[in-house]
């Protein structure tokens, strides 16, 4: 094998709010506790069992930082691709520590929300400051970005 892959994909739900904070040099960073679950039936007990692991996210693209910050909150269903870092940072005591976390960088990064603008507690399908829900709006546009077609407007005709 010629190289390597570092590419991490999780689907997942925000924890928290994003907490978004503000480099020395003026750069925005966001960081996110994102769940994954994962269910199973047990099958001495024959219970229903169920784990959640939780990731910690840190973006550095500045456009998914700003959406990081209008549109998710806690709940909210995510796909996000990045790669695994690892970092040593030492504690108040002078303990080394290591923190593993999945990182978007700018054009190294996927942020996909699969529930809407907004996140879980909101209804789909509506407009949101000149978009549709799924998709985040243009700043300062009145009208949607994109056209649907109703499922019932469509072509009967077709052959598949």
């Amino acid at each position: 094998m010629a190289g390597s892959l570092n590419k991490c994909m999780i689907i997942g739900n925000l924890g928290r709010d994003p907490e978004i904070r503000s480099t020395n040099d003026g750069s925005r960073i966001a960081n996110l506790a994102v769940a994954t679950s994962e269910s199973w039936r047990d099958k001495a007990s024959g219970q229903r069992k169920e784990r959640t692991e939780w990731h910690r996210v840190v973006i550095f693209d500045e456009r998914l930082v700003e959406i990081a910050e209008k549109y998710l909150r806690k709940g909210s269903k995510l796909y996000l691709e990045g790669q695994l870092q690892t970092r040593k940072w030492m504690d108040q005591g002078g303990q080394e520590r290591y923190s593993t976390e999945i990182v978007l960088n700018r054009f190294h990064g996927e942020l996909t929300m699969l529930d809407g603008a907004g996140g879980a507690g909101r209804p789909q399908g509506g407009y949101d400051e000149g978009g549709f829900d799924d998709e985040p709006a243009t700043r300062g546009s009145t009208t949607p970005t994109r056209a649907r077609t109703p499922v019932d407007d469509l072509d009967d005709d077709i052959p598949f």
